[in-house]
């Protein structure tokens, strides 16, 4: 069916399903419905072909499967996908984070600021007034204290009369309002640098934490925190992996296992593992931000307090910019701290998506199963495959890659997650695989298997093992995302489209009404005369302009400059030229000579003249 009809069915199916949804008393998202709406359509268990036109029955069969799914409540698969749609809806990282924080406070001193630099007090009370709302816009923008908090608020009046009295406010009103805002994002930052100096003199600053301090504390908890809870579920991991392999081993022993949903269990703490990874990152990059800001602000404080020491009044091109920096340096403090509470407030909601673990698999029982079982991690995994590697001349056309041999070994994009590319689709677990074994080149992507036997067996037919990693994928739908293969059935959902192309959100795509408007001329406009458009012309200048062969040096000298100073002129000296031909000729002509008789007149009275050619003819010269 046509692409528009197909989202508009889909649409139709997901309204639907939350609608029933909501009536059973379970309130779900929209995007965490659309979500199952897909990993319904994709299970070839399901039967569902979205190529050809879906008829009532198959919508209401889509309905109810997805209705019953998501009530299913005892279903690790339903936990973890509601865990990686939590985690795209509301997980950004430090740049998105920090600029969305940046836009929320321009928007909240947005009426402040719009009230200061709109408005043309002209009577002294207005004058007054308008003072007031600078000093509360500064502090609001510090972060420094409530304006509510009059020992906040003499702090901040007392920083501001010091550097923008109130004599000044003549001079602010005639500014345009950007400039205003402009001056006011500056006078912040100063009366912040100076309570900050006030501070650390013991001279105020009561109500300023001591952030520094309290993100020293922190931080080296939170991580502390997400270590222990990374370890608690990797430890599950790997029980639940030997589990997992020891049924394939003695199905009849483990044969109650069968119904425990134990492969779906395994999935969803992989999953919460690798987010708890992507947090500890942050934290780690947190904790190394402000161990350099610690430092910074030491240096900068000590270089102000040499400063300004005890001098009475200081030029204020000297310490402005100190103050300034001190508080650029503050402001990233305060933007850590930001930054370690979402850390602690999404690893903490993550917590909720485990909870189905202890139910289907209390300790006594995973204790009592685990009776003969070894139990191995990630990394005595890896150890015991390190020193076994593929041997390349056993493949004639497939590419290996080793640390050795190639170069940024460690940063290649691995398929998978890492995970080992043949234990997925043959043995339905997820194993961590091993780099040093080889990395396999397929189709410009790179593939790690978990032991040699697998990686030989993947190289014989890499496209048969990628397609059943696909339809096993189709059957279990939260290893669209653990494994990173969202780009291969994007095409199948059309609310793949509202994802982000980074990072594979799910979020539905928000709309504004806006408008925008460009002032015709906002410069002065600017005609460089000399300037030349025709390349001919340039060339002719640049040719003029090199031409000094051509070129003469002209001087001149009058009386009064007479022997004043040394002139002197440079020319080409002549050059001698000569041509030499192959026969010297010559021509001459003869000299006209006419002769008049008769001008002096005679006896008669008529004047007879005669005139006489003398001539000699061509032949005779």
């Amino acid at each position: 069916m046509s692409g528009e009809l197909t989202q508009s069915v889909l649409k139709r199916i997901i309204r639907q399903v939350g609608l029933e949804c909501a009536a059973q008393g379970q309130s779900l998202s929209e995007t965490l419905v659309a979500f199952m709406v897909k990993a319904v359509v994709l299970d070839p268990r399901n039967d569902f072909n979205m190529d050809r036109t879906l008829t009532e029955n198959d919508m209401q069969d889509l309905i109810q499967l997805c209705v019953t799914r998501l009530l299913d409540t005892t279903n690790p698969s339903l936990s973890t996908i509601k865990m990686q749609v939590y985690f795209d809806m509301n997980y950004a990282n430090r740049d998105e984070l920090l600029s969305e924080q940046e836009r929320v406070l321009e928007g909240k001193l947005a009426p402040v600021v719009r009230a200061i630099t709109e408005s043309g007090p002209y009577t002294q009370e207005e004058m007054e007034n308008l003072y007031q709302k600078i000093v509360a816009c500064v502090l609001l923008r510090s972060g420094l204290g409530s304006p509510t908090d009059i020992e906040a608020v003499r702090e901040v009046t007392a920083a501001l009369q010091s550097i923008f009295p109130q004599t000044e406010m003549i001079t602010f009103i005639s500014l345009s309002k950007k400039d205003k805002e402009q001056q006011l994002k500056d006078l912040a930052m100063l009366v912040t640098g100076i309570r900050l100096y006030n501070k650390q003199c013991q001279k105020g600053g009561s109500c300023i934490d001591d952030l520094p301090g309290i993100l020293s504390e922190a931080i080296p908890s939170a991580t502390q925190t997400l270590d222990e809870r990374l370890n608690s579920c990797q430890l599950l991991a790997h029980r639940y992996t030997a589990l997992l392999e020891a049924m394939q081993q003695d199905p009849q022993r483990f044969s109650q296992l069968r119904f425990l949903k134990l492969k779906e269990a395994l999935f969803n703490v992989r999953q919460y593992e690798a987010f708890l990874c992507i947090l500890q990152s942050d934290a780690i990059t947190s904790a190394q931000e402000v161990e350099s800001l610690d430092v910074q602000f030491e240096a900068e404080m000590m270089i102000l307090k040499n400063t300004v020491q005890d001098k009475t009044s200081i030029e204020s091109r000297e310490v402005f910019p100190l103050f300034m920096e001190l508080s650029k340096l503050w402001t990233s403090f305060q933007d850590e701290m930001l930054l370690l509470s979402f850390l602690t407030n999404m690893a903490d909601n993550l917590q909720q998506f485990l909870e189905i673990q202890s139910q289907l698999f209390p300790e006594e029982m995973l204790t009592s199963l685990l009776e003969g079982v070894t139990v191995k991690s990630d990394e005595e995994r890896i150890k015991e495959t390190m020193e076994t590697r593929v041997n390349v001349s056993d493949f004639t056309n497939q590419e290996w890659l080793f640390p050795e041999t190639t170069d940024n070994f460690d940063q290649l994009l691995i398929q998978y997650h890492g995970f080992c590319a043949h234990s997925i689709g043959v043995k339905g677990i997820i194993l961590p695989g091993n780099p040093a074994i080889g990395i396999l080149k397929h189709k410009e992507k790179y593939y790690v298997f978990s032991s040699k036997e697998d990686a030989y067996i993947f190289a014989e037919d890499p496209d048969k093992f990628i397609q059943l990693n696909i339809e096993k994928a189709k059957k279990y739908a939260e290893l669209i995302q653990l494994l990173e293969l969202r780009h291969q059935f994007e095409y199948l959902v059309p609310h793949a489209q509202a994802r982000k192309a980074s990072k594979g959100s799910m979020k539905p795509p928000l709309k504004c009404e806006s408008g925008t408007q460009t002032d015709t001329h906002i410069l002065p406009p600017t005609i460089v005369r000399s300037y030349e458009w025709n390349e001919w012309e340039l060339r002719r200048k640049a040719i003029k302009l090199a031409n000094l062969r051509r070129m003469l040096t002209h001087s001149m000298q009058t009386d009064l400059s007479h022997m004043r100073r040394e002139n002197c002129t440079q020319v080409y000296l002549p050059k001698d030229a000569g041509t030499q031909t192959k026969r010297d000729n010559s021509s001459n002509v003869p000299k006209p000579q006419i002769f008049l008789k008769g001008l002096r007149g005679g006896s008669s009275p008529t004047t007879h003249m005669v005139a006489v050619d003398l001539t000699r003819p061509l032949d005779e010269t």
